[in-house]
């Protein structure tokens, strides 16, 4: 089976990519008041965007500063914004190929304050892009669907996770939690958090794939379900995993969800694992997402 799009008449609170989806309204949170998380979470493409936008405007602002003194740069052609730009640019990233050089008092002035203004600017884009370099990410992959089918003579349900990277992560942990709809005795509306115990929740070391399983017994919050009854309580799978990069020695964490859509009745995942003929274990990812009827 090939790979299951989103529902777009149905709300997650994780998204596919992993990043909560959902709106805050009222709250007092502000960009001013958490600039530094903001400029953090962007992505690289917009990062890189918004410091070249912010370069350009600020040069732009010193060469008309500039410009509001007649002849304070030698060699600039009077009234030039070009030559003013370009010098305020050699200026600011202390270049100084001495064609151009400020030659009144308030040149010099104008240059003193662009030269602190480039060597914090510099500091702080610095600082920012290797706290970005540096933040570390899991690459984990998530099956696209989970499934429900009998293991061991108990209806079980199942979902597979891989390392797309080629080291491992040690002492990983999954969790798996339950999010639906219910109403109290009262007749008050709760989205209610079930945790879901898994037959293994844990490894040592975590380097190709993980089927984590949770088995629907009278103890599971699942137990008597179906999938009408899912899709009635808008159910959604929230799936947590955490554990330590061995090569960078940090902890690093992924997620994912699956919402009632996305759970399939009587079927397993094909089998992905095998061996070489020189007896050699690999993974097939060509198949990771691929389930078979029971």
């Amino acid at each position: 089976m090939g790979k299951r799009q989103d529902s777009p008449a149905r709300s997650r609170f994780v998204r596919r990519d992993g990043q909560t989806d959902i709106l805050r309204k009222g709250s007092s949170h502000s960009l001013k008041s958490d600039l530094y998380h903001w400029l953090l979470a962007l992505k690289w493409l917009q990062f890189f965007g918004l410091i070249s936008l912010l370069y350009l405007a600020s040069n732009a602002l010193f060469a008309f500063a500039y410009l509001l003194e007649e002849g304070s740069i030698h060699n600039a052609r009077p009234g030039s914004f070009l030559d003013a730009f370009f010098f305020s640019v050699q200026t600011m990233a202390t270049i100084g190929y001495g064609a151009m050089y400020p030659q009144t008092p308030y040149a010099n002035a104008i240059v003193a304050l662009e030269a602190l203004v480039g060597l914090l600017g510099v500091a702080m884009v610095t600082g920012l892009a290797f706290a970005r370099f540096s933040t570390p990410t899991a690459k984990v992959m998530f099956s696209d669907v989970a499934v429900i089918a009998t293991r061991n003579q108990v209806p079980t349900l199942m979902l597979r996770a891989a390392n797309r990277r080629r080291n491992s992560i040690l002492e990983a942990q999954i969790r798996l939690t339950l999010a639906r709809n219910e109403l109290t005795d009262e007749g008050e509306f709760m989205r209610r958090l079930h945790d879901l115990e898994l037959i293994r929740n844990g490894t040592p070391i975590f380097a190709l794939s993980w089927t984590a399983m949770h088995p629907i017994d009278r103890k599971s919050p699942l137990y008597g379900c179906t999938a009408e009854s899912l899709a009635e309580q808008e159910v959604e799978l929230i799936v947590t995993l955490t554990g330590l990069d061995e090569t960078v020695s940090q902890t690093i964490h992924a997620r994912y969800s699956y919402v009632a859509e996305e759970i399939l009745w009587n079927m397993r995942f094909v089998d992905i694992l095998g061996k070489t003929p020189e007896g050699k274990r690999y993974v097939d990812y060509r198949r990771f997402h691929d389930v078979i009827p029971v």
